[in-house]
């Protein structure tokens, strides 16, 4: 399976730097684990050692449950709580893996943290 994922790849925007990345050499320069996130097994193009920084804001499963898209902050670089909403959010797609139970990103972008108050629920 390992293998299969190092043939993947996914489109990340951070911090202006952009372009599609190689499954291969993340998992060659980095050390991302697997991460637990609303009750779905992803791998996030991230080291482990930042994953007590992440939260977890929004999570949309597709129809087919195939398709996880999740709202993230990730709070590893903030210099000042100023710059929260600017700084931390990422955007992320993950795929299942077919035959298996977890999801690999093929997206990761950055995402401006903000609440569009007319789309949240009413009580």
């Amino acid at each position: 399976m390992l293998e299969k994922i190092r043939s993947l790849r996914y489109d990340n925007i951070i911090e202006k730097h952009e372009g599609p990345e190689s499954w291969s050499a993340t998992l060659k320069y980095s050390t991302p684990e697997f991460l637990r996130l609303g009750g779905y097994e992803v791998l996030l193009p991230i080291g482990q050692e930042r994953h007590p920084n992440i939260t977890l804001l929004r999570l949309v499963p597709s129809g087919d449950g195939a398709v996880l898209t999740l709202f993230l902050k990730d709070t590893t670089y903030i210099g000042s709580p100023a710059d929260e909403p600017f700084v931390t959010g990422r955007l992320v797609i993950c795929e299942q893996m077919p035959g298996t139970e977890f999801y690999v990103t093929t997206v990761y972008h950055e995402w401006f943290i903000f609440e569009n108050a007319a789309l949240q629920p009413t009580a």
